[in-house]
């Protein structure tokens, strides 16, 4: 649920409002950093579209490459020119100063269209009025109550498993954090819940992604195509499903555990709760980060530590000595740190979200530079989490890396920010104690019983909303 990622703010922008930008940020891009480096040019564009091309083909090819010529990169999106920033304490910058000298950027038609004007989407005093609200939902102790939710879920796909099964891991993943997502947040059980409104995220997810890479990114919101369509039919079903869910919880007579819950019984500090509006964008949200980005690193953990056998022997040694025969609970989470680090590292090679950016405001800095208003600053996780100055052979998946050595020093030395998948600074997500509570129980209860044998070949990230997989990831299921 990190709240910087998203399409460029330029997809809701007239040409003349465009080129002013451009304008702008090409004069704000030449500034000399306090230990004089410079900005350099990125590749070069075409006319008018600029980078979009090679960007739209391959996002993260194309942010590793702008990392590579240097720290301080300009590109052009369309006819405007954009600052991309890769080193950890830039990043670390932007991300602490959002909502102070960098704003959150308008993330897009096709994002408002799904998360309304939630949290993520929000700004200023209304972003602030809304994680008051929000935040009690899934502090330390609420996120515990939803500990056996969690592990209750996978244990029951665990019990569905057999030995030499053949599955299609994104497909299993998918559902049950579906199911962890709608008991969770909705509090039903009801099958149909969560199939209608996962199959309306599926398309929604898919249909935002081509939108923010392709020629969607610079059109006007009023200009309709074949994609917006799609997605304000996806979003037509979330509404009518969580319509009907708010009318069920309003019309019942007990308290419910769920996050829904909390936010209908939410006030804000002058007494006031969440209108529908409000409770609807909340819910999606919530449920967009709930679901779509724990799905995607228990995919990617599974693809790794199936050609990673050392690291699936360590993983299970580690079930064994703390589970023994039994599930996982809230209160072995603290004990599972080798299952955390395999988690983490999922995370640095996989990173559910791929992308951050925001406008630079009065009195912004970059590197000691004063950075121009209204330039707009992109950085990605992937490039960074992927650079060889801050880990140690950086393409291996090595959850060693992140242990903590007998005298207490950590295994690698990896700057602040160098990590960063749940964002940073004030707008960090919500949710980030709340995934990696799921992600480490759901691996615990499975890995503990089976191991997914994937099958050879080689399975590229797709950039839409979240990371996902170029296609189906077929296994067999092993009993352990």
């Amino acid at each position: 649920m990190t709240t910087h990622a998203g399409p460029p703010a330029d997809a809701t922008t007239t040409s003349t409002t465009a080129t002013a930008t451009a304008t702008t940020a090409t004069a704000a891009t030449t500034a000399v950093t306090a230990d004089g480096r410079r900005t350099v040019p990125g590749p070069r564009g075409l006319p008018l579209l600029g980078n979009m091309p090679e960007f739209g083909k391959d996002p993260l090819a194309f942010f590793e490459r702008l990392r590579d010529r240097g720290d301080f990169v300009r590109w052009r999106f369309g006819p405007s020119t954009m600052l991309f920033i890769a080193h950890p304490e830039t990043v670390g910058e932007l991300l602490t100063e959002v909502e102070g000298t960098f704003d959150q950027p308008d993330l897009g038609i096709a994002v408002r269209t799904l998360l309304g004007d939630g949290v993520v989407v929000a700004k200023g005093a209304d972003w602030r009025r809304k994680r008051s609200l929000v935040q009690p939902s899934v502090r330390p102790r609420q996120v515990k109550s939803y500990a056996a939710t969690m592990a209750g879920c996978a244990a029951a796909l665990a019990d569905q498993w057999t030995d030499g099964q053949r599955v299609d891991v994104k497909r299993e993943m998918t559902a049950l954090t579906q199911q962890i997502a709608v008991r969770t947040i909705f509090g039903t059980d009801t099958t149909a819940d969560a199939r209608a409104i996962g199959r309306a995220m599926d398309v929604a997810q898919r249909e935002i992604g081509d939108e923010f890479s392709g020629l969607g990114g610079i059109l006007p919101d009023w200009v309709p195509t074949r994609g917006r369509a799609r997605i304000k039919k996806s979003v037509a079903v979330i509404d009518a499903e969580v319509a009907r869910v708010v009318a069920r919880h309003r019309d019942g007579d007990t308290e419910r555990p769920d996050l829904l819950s909390r936010l209908l019984a939410a006030r804000d500090e002058t007494g006031a709760p969440l209108s529908d509006q409000e409770i609807r964008d909340e819910t999606v949200t919530l449920y967009v980060g709930g679901h779509e980005t724990t799905s995607s690193t228990l995919v990617w953990a599974w693809y790794l530590l199936a050609r990673h056998p050392r690291v699936t022997e360590a993983l299970g040694a580690e079930l064994d000595r703390v589970l023994g025969d039994r599930d996982p609970g809230f209160d072995d989470y603290a004990q599972l740190t080798y299952t955390q680090t395999v988690v983490k590292e999922t995370l640095r090679l996989y990173p559910a979200i791929w992308l951050l950016t925001g406008i630079a405001k009065e009195g912004a800095t970059l590197g000691g530079a004063p950075v121009r208003p209204g330039t707009r600053v992109w950085s990605s996780q992937w490039a960074t989490h992927r650079d060889g100055r801050w880990y140690q052979d950086p393409l291996e998946f090595r959850p060693e890396r992140w242990t903590v050595q007998a005298d207490g020093t950590p295994a690698e030395d990896i700057p602040e920010y160098a990590w960063f998948p749940f964002g940073g600074g004030p707008r960090v997500c919500l949710g980030t104690r709340f995934a990696m509570v799921e992600a480490v129980l759901v691996l615990a209860v499975l890995a503990r019983r089976f191991r997914l044998d994937v099958d050879a070949g080689e399975i590229r990230p797709v950039a839409g909303l979240t990371l996902q997989p170029d296609r189906e990831v077929l296994a067999t299921v092993r009993k352990r």
